[in-house]
């Protein structure tokens, strides 16, 4: 892949700065957001009832050079009455010569409003490494002091927030997994603004919300969504329509707004075990099959049980 298409990608997804500032979106994308909430909210912690944990595998644009290869992995756990979550959140996300690490603990906090809804609310702190390696970018200029020097270890510190919201049947969601902004810089470079060159991590929100119905014995309907809104990007929305089929299979399809369609298929191997795949194809000119073989998406969850707390049915959320 060319090099200038490489450096758009990593400008816009990154949002890397010189000499002005430029804003991107740059936390990484789920198209299985629905099995992955605790990524994104602090306050789901605990909220499936037992322990649940999820690894998530995502490959972006297949077939683009330096596209985001993004990894996840989450524990969360009710704790004591179940009043209070605990969890771990770790994601990798690798971009061109970025490669990003979160990793965030979360709590939650459940009140009950009603005989059947309950409202969470979480706080998720941590810390996010940086590394940009310059020396994967064919440079047309070796020289250029602006690629002069690498991004090692840089530690920034997370502090996020969350509300959710649900009943047998519905819920819905508020957070903001980091509202500290940083601004990632070649320190070499400090005393010529000029030739700066600055990474600022933006607040990033998300609203989530879905409904189950139940169309007859052995199948249910649960349409959902996710918006996420980031100064300086377009707002995402994702529009997911998905069912489950005698308690075992799950099938979807979704739409990113005016970015992507995708197809959502998983099977629930057991009471404990859950595993899905996703594929994303762009609507937008970067999906020109000539260089993108669209995105891919695997998950596997698997949930701890006692006897006396075993679900009699898997839940849809």
């Amino acid at each position: 892949m060319k090099i200038k298409t490489l450096i758009v990608i990593v400008i816009v997804a990154f949002g890397f700065y010189s000499p002005s500032k430029t804003y991107a979106q740059q936390d990484p994308q789920y198209t299985q957001y629905m099995y992955n909430t605790v990524a994104i909210n602090p306050a789901y912690a605990g909220n499936r009832g037992v322990m649940s944990i999820v690894g998530l595998h995502r490959s972006q644009w297949v077939g683009l050079e330096g596209a985001p290869q993004t990894q996840s992995l989450s524990v969360h756990s009710p704790i004591g009455e179940g009043k209070v979550g605990l969890g771990l959140s770790i994601v990798n996300d690798a971009l061109g010569p970025a490669d990003e690490t979160y990793i965030g603990v979360d709590f939650s906090y459940t009140i009950n409003t009603s005989d059947e809804g309950k409202l969470s609310f979480g706080l998720k702190g941590g810390g996010h490494i940086l590394d940009v390696d310059f020396t994967k970018l064919n440079l047309l200029n070796n020289g250029d002091p602006l690629f002069g020097q690498n991004i090692d270890n840089r530690i920034s510190p997370i502090i996020g927030v969350g509300l959710y919201y649900h009943t047998d049947n519905f819920y819905v969601g508020l957070s903001a997994p980091n509202l500290i902004e940083t601004d990632h810089f070649d320190e070499s470079n400090n005393s010529n603004d000029s030739s700066s060159f600055v990474a600022k991590e933006r607040i990033h929100y998300y609203g989530i919300l879905g409904y189950t119905f139940d169309l007859s014995d052995q199948l249910k309907f649960k349409p959902s969504t996710l918006i996420k809104a980031v100064a300086g990007a377009p707002l995402q929305v994702d529009l997911t329509a998905n069912f489950l089929l005698f308690e075992k299979l799950h099938a979807g399809v979704a739409y990113r707004w005016s970015a992507a369609l995708s197809g959502l298929i998983g099977f629930q191997v057991s009471d404990s075990m859950l595993i899905g795949f996703a594929y994303d194809r762009e609507t937008t000119d970067l999906g020109d099959t000539t260089y993108n073989d669209g995105s891919f998406e695997v998950f596997l969850r698997f949930e701890l049980f006692n006897e006396y707390d075993r679900m009699l049915t898997p839940r849809f959320f």
